[in-house]
């Protein structure tokens, strides 16, 4: 169900956004919706999600209609404050949002572009787990106004897949993938590696089969063990080996070997896209520190620089809403040195890079050794930009706790 939600200060009952907020219309907005339900809760995973037996009262089939609510209330919300502005991106996240019914998540997103309305260039992708995707699935999402698919592949060797407590079967990611072409979605595929037991030869077989299929977009991401899992537990208790970091190494290498050979370019630390048109729009807008407003139980919002966080169970979650409150728990707002830190550790992950004029003191020194032991481009750095070689992407938080400093 996920790890606890951050301490902050009181959320205001009507969610107003602080008088003082120096709102910039200019800046792009994007929306995030929570679907919190899984058929299974994955070892690793310790997202906020929950099986039909966790639910207590907030059952699926009443869950449009209570995001909607939030939906409606932000609303009203922006427009007070002089925020409200066309989405460009809309990201359907979870969980599993295809456990939904496609009518369901067409119903939301109707209620995000009625709201707000799209930008006409608005990317609107759906994550799913490959079993949940149908022919008329596919057909339905793309009608509805959805133009990205992001299918939880993870791998294509079965005893990985079992490890992670991944119940779908390796061929129903082609069956997907079939699916979405054919409905005219542009395509991601998820991936993990470094899972207990996982060879390198192993990922490289379900590299293989990723790249078989063509993606637009491939994400990879090493498995982090997160306190409170399944995973942790089984580690703990010897059942499992932990993962090995200079295999994570050897494996990301591959990936990034494999992949630019493909075609495909990286362009944050753990993404690769068959050219720039198809890098995901709305994870760069959280990388570059624009709007979003995240609607579910358990989301995180950002509007000019105050963060907001949801109550995280969805019976709470709809009491909030069914009462006409806001469902927020708490909220911050950083300060300027807090948000320079933040910028750094987000945009130096992306290839364009972060401006070394946006580093202080110490930091802005240390560019010149972090060159020398091969971590940042020397070119990118003479031309005013801090950007990773591959072997800073490898060791991306020791870079950046380095600018930081």
């Amino acid at each position: 169900m996920g790890a606890a939600l951050p301490l902050g200060d009181p959320a205001p009952a009507d969610g107003a956004l602080p008088d003082d907020l120096p709102i910039d219309a200019e800046v792009d907005f994007g929306v995030y919706l929570h679907v919190p339900f899984c058929r299974v809760r994955c070892g690793y995973c310790d997202f906020n999600t929950y099986t039909a037996t966790e639910l207590g009262g907030a059952p699926q089939d009443a869950y449009a209609d209570t995001l909607l609510g939030e939906v409606e209330l932000a609303r009203g919300v922006l427009e007070a404050a002089g925020a409200s502005r066309p989405a460009r991106t809309v990201f359907f996240g979870g969980g599993t949002p295809t456990l939904l019914p496609p009518g369901d998540l067409a119903r939301m997103l109707a209620g995000v572009r009625g709201a707000f309305g799209l930008s006409r260039d608005a990317e609107v992708t759906v994550e799913a787990n490959p079993d949940t995707v149908t022919d008329a699935t596919a057909l339905a999402l793309a009608e509805a106004g959805v133009t990205r698919l992001s299918i939880g592949m993870q791998s294509a060797v079965p005893h990985v897949l079992a490890v992670l407590d991944r119940t779908h079967e390796p061929a129903n990611v082609r069956t997907a993938v079939r699916a979405a072409r054919a409905a005219g979605l542009d395509v991601s595929l998820d991936l993990i590696y470094g899972a207990p037991g996982e060879s390198l030869s192993d990922w490289r077989e379900s590299l293989d089969a990723a790249l078989e299929l063509g993606p637009d977009h491939v994400s990879a991401y090493s498995l982090i063990v997160e306190d409170g899992t399944k995973l942790a537990r089984q580690i703990r208790r010897g059942e499992v080996a932990e993962p090995d970091d200079d295999l994570q190494a050897d494996m990301y290498e591959l990936a990034d070997d494999l992949l630019a050979a493909g075609g495909y370019e990286w362009y944050e630390v753990s993404n690769w896209a068959a050219g720039a048109p198809h890098r995901s729009r709305h994870n760069l807008a959280y990388w570059r520190g624009a709007d979003w407003w995240g609607f579910g139980p358990g989301a995180h919002s950002h509007v000019a620089g105050l963060r907001w966080w949801n109550v995280k169970h969805p019976t709470a979650y709809a009491q909030r809403l069914a009462t006409g409150e806001s469902p927020a728990a708490a909220r911050e707002r950083p300060d300027e040195t807090a948000r320079r830190l933040e910028a750094v550790l987000l945009r130096s992950r992306i290839r364009e890079g972060l401006p070394v004029s946006e580093l202080l003191g110490e930091g802005r020194h240390a560019v010149a050794s972090l060159i020398a032991d091969g971590l940042v481009d020397g070119p990118s750095a003479v031309h005013g930009r801090i950007v990773l070689t591959r072997r800073g992407r490898l060791m991306a938080d020791a870079v950046v706790r380095t600018l930081t400093a």
